[in-house]
């Protein structure tokens, strides 16, 4: 069973989801918190596999609790709950250890599956959020935080900036394959390498790397 935590300052879309995904069969709702100082609290008690959280809530934000979740229970993952109006928090979350991005209006059908995406070792970042962040990086492009470019690029082939570059817009393997005409193993063959080069956790730090080093406009 996965466990998992629901994070919400809004008790009746945690009441929502807690009874619809109490259905999946594999899926086990073992904790509900309502801020994010409250999550990290229960997280010493109960550790759950994912923490499903909202990213704006009173007290501590979904951005802040990641940090201390990830700092302390490494093992734990965190998906967050987003909205399109989100943005200004979303490149937080993700620079402190977020997992998966997803949005409110997802179906129930989408949350159980980025949760065993997330559960299973992916990461999740719906291409509707993937857009917001690239918002953001052009913004911050022009800013000294984004202006040195890593080093580590230069380790990477030009095959292999591409596929950064799709990750940073938030493709999957399937959708990578596709437009690089290149089978689902080569792609994930790429990634691992990649993964390896640039001594990177997972994929959702080579979306952070990609955007970051704007390996998206190349």
């Amino acid at each position: 069973m996965i466990k998992v935590f629901l994070v919400d300052d809004q008790r009746i879309l945690t009441e929502g989801l807690k009874m619809i995904l109490g259905r999946e069969k594999d899926i086990q709702i073992c904790g509900v918190a309502n801020s994010g100082k409250e999550a990290y609290e229960l997280c010493k008690w109960n550790r759950p596999d994912i923490v499903l959280m909202d990213i704006k809530m009173p007290k501590m934000n979904g951005a802040e609790a990641t940090k201390l979740i990830k700092r302390d229970f490494p093992e734990t993952k965190v998906i967050i709950l987003t909205t399109f109006n989100d943005d200004e928090y979303i490149y937080e979350a993700l620079k402190n250890g977020a997992s998966g991005y997803i949005l409110k209006d997802a179906t129930p059908d989408e949350i159980a599956e980025a949760i065993r995406t997330v559960y299973n070792g992916g990461a999740l970042i719906q291409p509707e959020v993937a857009v917001k962040v690239l918002n953001k990086f052009s913004e911050m492009a022009k800013s000294k935080e984004v202006r040195n470019i890593d080093s580590r690029v230069e380790l990477l082939t030009s095959r292999e900036k591409e596929i950064c570059r799709l990750v940073g817009e938030g493709k999957n393997n399937k959708e990578i394959s596709k437009e690089l005409y290149l089978s689902e193993g080569t792609v994930k063959n790429h990634i691992t390498k990649i993964l390896n080069k640039l001594e990177l956790r997972d994929r959702t730090q080579l979306a952070i790397f990609a955007i970051k080093n704007n390996l998206y406009s190349d």
